[in-house]
């Protein structure tokens, strides 16, 4: 369930049985052809779905995270790594004074790996609380099932084209793009990384079988549930 359908009591009646709750992160960046929002919306819906059967609450996403890369992009915000990490440490202690104590942070953007450490950090600070930082994309197994479907795969390609981040009457190249060298692209300036991107898809193809997506994103849910499941000690 989200929190956006309760109201406070009824998170107060929750709290009195369970302490678990799920905070999606995501960013607002390029994505090429897709949705600016691709790293929101698939962190938030993934932790819904996964949630939905476990009547655990699934707060809204963060919707900005660290893509200064990607500024030279109209629509790309990137907020500098202190803002952000202040903000998700004041996130999670919002969470722990409501009284949740067992947190998923169902991450979407590879560069919002630093709130895992401060995850660390935060948990020395409130032994009674337990943080699980996840990736959803790269934890094992959908990113085997990524990789069954297809190795190559990358930012903005085909494994974020789903039909809820794809955008009315706007589709990719058929062909598949090569792939970029990411350690080059990692000591470009935002410019340099548009000029050497282009459209923004670092690599592969731009679209496939939706049907091959659903089978991913099945594989994807069950895992962020087996999490939110636990155990958590």
């Amino acid at each position: 369930m989200r929190i956006t359908e309760m109201n406070w009591m009824q998170v107060e009646a929750y709290l009195r049985a369970d302490d678990r709750c799920v905070v999606p992160l995501g960013s607002t960046e390029q994505h090429a052809q897709l949705s600016l929002s691709v790293d929101s919306i698939l962190s938030e819906r993934v932790a819904a779905e996964a949630a939905q059967p476990l009547g655990v609450p699934v707060f809204p996403a963060v919707a900005y995270g660290l893509a200064p890369y990607f500024q030279a992009y109209p629509g790309t915000v990137s907020l500098r790594a202190d803002t952000y990490l202040r903000l998700v440490r004041d996130i999670l202690d919002g969470l722990a004074r409501s009284g949740f104590r067992r947190i998923l942070l169902c991450n979407g953007h590879g560069g919002n790996a630093p709130a895992a450490g401060l995850a660390q950090e935060w948990m020395a600070d409130h032994p009674g609380c337990r943080v699980r930082f996840h990736n959803w994309w790269n934890a094992p197994r959908a990113l085997r099932a990524v990789q069954d479907t297809d190795p190559v795969a990358s930012h903005a390609s085909w494994m974020e084209n789903f039909p809820w981040t794809r955008l009315a009457n706007i589709r990719g190249p058929e062909e598949a793009k090569p792939m970029a060298d990411l350690d080059r692209l990692r000591l470009l300036s935002p410019a340099e990384v548009r000029d050497t991107l282009g459209d923004g898809n670092y690599g592969g193809l731009y679209q496939r079988d939706d049907a091959e997506m659903r089978a991913i994103w099945h594989v994807a849910v069950e895992e962020t549930r087996a999490l939110i499941e636990g155990p958590w000690k």
